[in-house]
């Protein structure tokens, strides 16, 4: 998984445990990925866009991932500005991505098929109680397309997680890394 290293930056504070969860998938084979909150990268010069590595870049690495797994990447902002920052950052890889513009709960909720990788990043955590009921209805809406193999990293923990982690360990899943940041959880415990 050479695609990483260049992701390996000093402001990319979430790549070692984004750097775990694809060692992991590409141990079990888990090539379907779904994300809510697309990476919007950073606007400079009104239209050029570049990496915003706070942003954590999760959208260009599940890209790379997918691409070189022959996998798909279904990513949702309910943003249309966000998703066509997305698609630029992403173009090699487009035939490996579904973009959705939607609210995710309902995006989840009408989601159709099994869910390798969940990665839950979207509503920004200034409002944490707002944040952490709308994390949990994502997780909610997508618990049946997990299967015990799956993944779920959920991101900006303390802010948006507060409710969703207890409903996936009251659920079977467990805890298998955890940084300041972000949290990964699988009812498969084995690495």
């Amino acid at each position: 998984m050479n695609f990483l290293d260049k992701f390996n930056n000093s402001k990319n504070i979430r790549f070692d445990l984004f750097k775990k969860t694809f060692e992991i998938c590409k141990k079990r084979k888990l090539k379907i990925i779904v994300e809510t909150g697309t990476s919007r990268g950073k606007k400079k010069f009104y239209f050029f866009n570049q990496h915003n590595w706070k942003d954590g870049m999760s959208t260009i690495m599940f890209a790379e991932y997918v691409g070189n797994m022959n996998g798909h990447l279904h990513t949702c902002d309910i943003s249309n500005t966000n998703i066509e920052a997305a698609k630029k950052f992403t173009t090699k890889f487009s035939n490996y991505i579904t973009y959705n513009v939607n609210d995710s709960v309902f995006f989840l909720t009408n989601f159709v098929g099994k869910i390798d990788l969940l990665y839950l990043d979207s509503l920004d955590g200034h409002n944490p109680v707002l944040a952490s009921n709308h994390q949990l209805e994502e997780v909610k809406n997508s618990f049946k397309k997990l299967d015990y193999d799956s993944l779920v990293l959920l991101d900006d923990k303390g802010t948006k997680t507060n409710l969703s982690i207890n409903f996936l360990l009251k659920n079977k899943f467990q805890i298998l890394h955890e940084t300041k940041y972000q949290v990964l959880l699988s009812k498969n415990n084995i690495e």
